[in-house]
């Protein structure tokens, strides 16, 4: 397992040489920052429609644009178990009938990795840019980040601490999976949500929630939620969690922000071969703990 937890805007890990981890699903919240800088400088509203679909940005980000998602497709799972290539972006959306919406957009909830396959594309064609170089310049760079980076092949996996993954190709994230270590994702998230790279209604924009039902079981949500690309919801004690949680083949990392008053804590836990609801619970006792610390 590897840890890194920031305290009061303090990274408290000792200095030390840090492996690369992927950060699986946690890119979503580094992808919603960097769309959130597009509206931030007026290329595009929260409810324009985004690409000539009948979705919003908003309902992109909050997995609320009726699509549908290639992890249901039992053939992408036969395909990953077997170490084989990615298939193009064109055939995933062809074997899904990914442009057939499954409800009305805005009117349901539906967690959709092909959303966020639009929201990098909408990225690029709003900056000119490729997706990499759009992230660095408006979210990476101006939150002091760095040894952050897009895998693109199976070698770029290689280089990480998850073994398991070594023969897992990237592209089959098809928005794109960032890797780096666990103190940068920690710095990203307590940065992202106290700097001003993004104004404060656009932070609160981002941590409005939809109400995703009651407690999940073995995980440490009380009133799970989803906002524009984190995962936000209460925990035992009355806390409010704000983050996101990331699995991949071996692997899952949990990134989250609590506040309690004017202290606040960021952690990122990264372990193999373990649940989410354990890596969560993790989480949760690193922040309690440095709360607890700071009382």
């Amino acid at each position: 397992m590897l840890s890194s937890l920031v305290s009061n805007g303090l990274l408290q890990t000792p200095d030390r040489l840090e492996p690369m981890v992927p950060w699986w699903s946690f890119t979503k919240t580094v992808l919603a920052a960097t769309a959130l800088s597009l509206v931030r400088d007026g290329l595009i509203r929260l409810d324009d429609p985004v690409l000539d679909q009948p979705f919003t940005l908003r309902q992109l980000l909050r997995h609320e644009a009726g699509l549908a998602d290639y992890g249901e497709l039992a053939q992408y799972h036969a395909a990953v178990s077997n170490n084989e290539p990615a298939w193009p972006a064109n055939e995933m959306m062809q074997r899904l009938d990914g442009t057939q919406l499954r409800y009305s957009p805005g009117t349901g909830w539906r967690y959709s990795n092909v959303g966020y396959w639009f929201i990098a594309r909408l990225i690029e064609r709003l900056t000119d840019l490729t997706l990499d170089d759009a992230v660095i310049q408006r979210a990476l760079c101006p939150l002091g980040l760095s040894n952050v980076r897009f895998a693109k092949t199976r070698a770029d996996l290689q280089t990480t601490h998850s073994a398991s993954a070594s023969n897992y190709d990237p592209a089959w994230v098809y928005h794109g999976l960032l890797i780096g270590p666990t103190s940068q994702a920690a710095l990203f998230l307590n940065r992202l949500l106290c700097t001003d790279l993004l104004c404060p209604g656009l932070l609160l924009e981002m941590q409005t929630a939809r109400r995703l039902g009651g407690p999940i079981p073995g995980r440490p949500w009380i009133t799970p939620g989803y906002g524009l690309g984190v995962m936000q919801g209460s925990i035992d004690g009355g806390y409010s969690l704000c983050g996101h949680t990331g699995c991949g083949p071996g692997s899952v990392i949990a990134v989250y922000r609590v506040c309690d008053g004017d202290a606040s804590a960021c952690s990122t836990v990264f372990a193999a071969g373990a649940s989410e609801g354990a890596v969560e619970a993790i989480v949760v006792e690193q922040l309690m703990q440095a709360l607890r610390q700071r009382g």
